[in-house]
């Protein structure tokens, strides 16, 4: 782990959780593209309102990143790199953009909690995401829907 402010709070975590002592290293990451989106929904994650996130199946592809897994350990940064807490994935569903449910937009617990806040801030990011790849967002797109909890957090 490249980020010793990650490898810290990963190491104060282990000292609290034996059991997890031979876990993969977690991936270590920030919300969003922009400093204000990745510094606003970190701050909901440590607020407890913010306990999903949702990837694009073709972002993840190009980016030769791997699907999320139950279990997975995620180190959640700020805009800067600062380990701020870690999240635990509890659940993974790949679901076309157009059958997203309200439900799921209040789980991601951003801007008003609505399911039209979400396509929109979701699909903009999307449009972003994939430009640099020659694509475009669509409605049948599939999104990796990933709901996490926080398991530990730097006070």
């Amino acid at each position: 782990m490249k980020n010793a402010s990650a490898r810290n709070l990963w190491g104060d975590f282990l000292d609290k959780h034996l059991e997890y002592a031979f876990a993969k290293d977690p991936v270590v990451t920030h919300f969003c593209d922009n400093e204000k989106d990745a510094n606003t929904c970190l701050k909901l994650v440590l607020k407890g309102v913010k306990r999903a996130t949702s990837h694009s199946l073709l972002g993840l592809q190009y980016r030769k990143e791997p699907l999320p897994k139950i279990g997975d350990f995620t180190i959640i940064t700020d805009w800067d790199g600062n380990a701020r807490c870690i999240v635990r994935t509890v659940a993974v569903k790949l679901k076309p953009f157009f059958s997203i449910r309200e439900s799921y937009a209040k789980l991601e617990g951003e801007g008003d909690k609505s399911l039209d806040y979400w396509k929109k801030t979701h699909w903009d990011y999307y449009t972003r995401e994939l430009e640099p790849f020659g694509r475009v967002p669509r409605e049948s797109m599939i999104v990796v829907c990933e709901i996490f909890e926080k398991v530990f957090e730097r006070k």
